[in-house]
């Protein structure tokens, strides 16, 4: 039996259960420990989660994802009012779907909380747990997303005759200078040393 199908207590886990949203209990907290990287902010979660709910609701009305963008529906059913939430509700409605029910399953920040601490019992890592190797790894992955898509752009680029080869080197190197002592080190190798060391370097002097 999984987290979901035995987690009964909050509103969260009874609409994964409602919507068969397998998983999602898990792809939550993985998202907001920051298990897999940067951290996922509860209010986030909490409108990833609902759209995942809206989706499921159309999927199970067998609502074409051409006839209705999720991410817009979703906006507009949470908005205040105007014309473009009446327009989707009426929308929808159209489509068979209960709108007043559907939206009385979406949830808050607070709710995913909840779940996510009294249910699954997950917490936030501790400031130091991890934390510099993780801040690290999330540069460096950026660092090397920014030279494939370079690379690429390098490559097209020569294929269009707009550049006259497509044999060039990319490097990507993405470094830190100190506004005290001048020193230029390279991100990842000063987040690890906690530092430049200029500080450490001025008190030692002085002792």
């Amino acid at each position: 039996m999984t987290a979901e199908a035995s987690d009964t207590n909050t509103k969260v886990a009874r609409v994964i259960r409602k919507y068969d949203l397998d998983g999602m209990g898990a792809n939550l907290e993985t998202a907001w420990t920051g298990e897999s990287g940067e951290r996922t902010s509860l209010r986030d979660l909490a409108d990833e989660f609902n759209e995942a709910v809206l989706e499921a609701a159309l999927r199970e009305a067998n609502v074409s994802s051409v006839s209705v963008n999720v991410s817009s529906a979703y906006d507009a059913l949470r908005g205040e009012s105007g014309s473009s939430k009446t327009r989707t509700r009426r929308h929808l409605e159209r489509e068979g779907i209960d709108v007043d029910e559907l939206t009385g399953d979406f949830v808050t920040h607070q709710a995913i909380h909840t779940y996510l601490t009294k249910e699954r019992e997950a917490s936030l890592p501790a400031a130091g747990d991890g934390m510099v190797e993780r801040k690290v790894e999330t540069i460096e992955k950026l660092v090397g997303r920014l030279s494939a898509v370079a690379e690429s752009a390098i490559s097209s680029l020569a294929s269009a005759d707009e550049l006259d080869t497509d044999g060039y080197d990319v490097l990507v190197d993405v470094r830190a200078v100190c506004p005290h002592c001048g020193a230029d080190v390279p991100i990842g190798e000063l987040i690890r040393r906690g530092g430049c060391g200029c500080t450490a370097k001025s008190e030692a002097a002085e002792e």
